[in-house]
């Protein structure tokens, strides 16, 4: 069975990241996996209705998992609250996964909504902490493996594993 991976769009080269950029991260695997039709494409946080650009946004105090039972908020640097557009970044990722068969996801680092390994620490002072963002606490604990761009080689070795 071929296992489906759920990918941020700005990892394949479209610019939705929160500036207008993109992470392009399109490697062989990548465009290999594209062509078996494999990869589902998705930005959380456009398909949520944020604008490209918008102002930076971060989780003030722990992760994911606590924005997501609504104990913890996302602010942008402008200090409006933004919560509910993460938290529905998330359940819309969540969706697209489950309805297109995706067993595991290749999400961008750093952002509060697909940071897996990192998220900033919500002061915008470019300071890093261990934590998830809102969509991938969400499809972890759904059952969905999340891997970030840097942690690509795992996800290679998930698949093969999986489809052995």
């Amino acid at each position: 069975m071929m296992n489906k991976i759920l990918v941020s769009a700005c990892l394949m080269g479209f610019k939705v990241r929160y500036d207008g950029s993109e992470k392009a991260q399109m490697t062989n695997q990548l465009q290999r996996w594209q062509k078996e039709q494999r990869l589902v494409i998705h930005c959380p946080e456009l398909a949520a209705g944020l604008p490209i650009p918008r102002p930076p946004a971060e989780i003030v105090s722990t992760d994911g998992k606590d924005v997501m039972q609504t104990q913890i908020r996302i602010h942008e640097i402008t200090g409006q609250d933004v919560t509910e557009h993460y938290q529905l970044a998330a359940w819309l990722a969540l969706r697209t996964a489950q309805e297109s068969g995706c067993t595991a996801a290749l999400l961008t680092d750093g952002s509060p909504t697909c940071g897996s390994q990192f998220i900033y620490d919500g002061s915008f002072s470019g300071q890093r902490k261990s934590g998830m963002g809102v969509a991938a606490s969400l499809l972890t604990e759904h059952g969905i493996a999340v891997f970030s761009e840097k942690r690509l080689a795992d996800l290679i070795a998930w698949i093969d594993e999986k489809e052995r």
